[in-house]
């Protein structure tokens, strides 16, 4: 199916962009790309998704492509955001699923919009900064740890190792992506990191750092503040954890933390796994586990 970009403008005056595909009265399912990720679709998650009459929605966060930036934004302001797209659309309840840095916007939108979010996914998502018992660098990489370790020394410090860091990234192409990730990706995820999943990923970096850097250092820092909702909250949140215990990027422990801070969650912790693998290997559980949670069962 053909993939429509549009843009809305919201009353603040600010823009969002996104992409919209998939059947026009199918059950939406917003997605949440990574840290940082531009609006690209990887076709084989398209495919999956409108093979079960889902209409597939990608917003660019604030400060990446045509989004404005929000300076300041916390990770709960994306449900503002989500709700404006699905009402340009005409759209009520939907489903959502997130990888990495877009597990917590997933599952943001399921604690602030409860109801019309039947259910979230969060997959290889990073858990909030300070978390109780939870040591949150240990098992990172060191890009990861250097990333984050500027995000908590200020926006200054992360600005000047993001701008550093965006020259290669800007231009990394599909053979090179593998390399350019460095120390946080294991074998498993090396060995999905060839053809068209390379190229996807390296076009979402490229998309990502099209308009500066300023959607990726607002992510960092919001991820590393509070995240403006509750894990726990009533009702509780309809979401499943997904995570692979040989992640460098979002460490094992990550997903654990989370699996026990929401009540009710259905947790699937992945042997094996990495960070990007999961996509390649079990996004079709994942989806069909989306909409058995959402008590919907797979759509015709």
């Amino acid at each position: 199916m053909d993939t429509e970009r549009r843009s809305l403008t919201l009353p603040d005056g600010r823009t969002i962009e996104f992409l919209v595909t998939g059947p026009a009265g199918g059950l939406p399912l917003v997605l949440h790309e990574g840290t940082p990720c531009g609006l690209a679709l990887y076709p084989p998650t398209v495919r999956a998704a409108t093979s079960r009459g889902l209409r597939v929605i990608l917003a660019a966060r604030p400060g990446y492509e045509g989004s404005t930036p929000r300076p300041g934004r916390r990770v709960v302001d994306v449900a503002q955001d989500t709700a404006a797209v699905l009402d340009e659309l005409g759209a009520d309840s939907f489903v959502t699923a997130g990888w990495s840095g877009g597990g917590p916007h997933a599952l943001a939108c399921a604690a602030a919009l409860p109801g019309r979010c039947l259910a979230a996914a969060s997959i290889a998502g990073v858990a909030p900064y300070p978390a109780p018992g939870l040591d949150w660098m240990a098992g990172m990489g060191p890009e990861n740890v250097a990333e984050f370790g500027a995000a908590l020394a200020g926006e200054a410090e992360l600005t000047a190792f993001l701008d550093r860091e965006a020259v290669p990234i800007s231009t990394v192409t599909g053979p090179d992506v593998a390399q350019a990730f460095g120390g946080l990706v294991i074998e498993a995820d090396q060995a999905v990191l060839t053809g068209e999943f390379a190229d996807h990923i390296a076009a979402c970096l490229r998309a990502a750092l099209s308009s500066g850097i300023a959607g990726w250092r607002d992510d960092d820092l919001a991820f590393t503040r509070d995240w403006g909702f509750s894990l726990a909250p009533e009702p509780p949140l309809r979401a499943a954890i997904w995570q692979g215990d040989q992640d460098r990027m979002v460490p094992f422990a990550h997903g654990q933390w989370l699996a026990a801070a929401i009540p009710g969650a259905r947790v699937h912790l992945m042997p094996g796994d990495g960070h990007l693998s999961m996509t390649i290997s079990a996004f079709d559980r994942i989806l069909d586990d989306l909409l058995d949670l959402a008590r919907l069962g797979s759509l015709p």
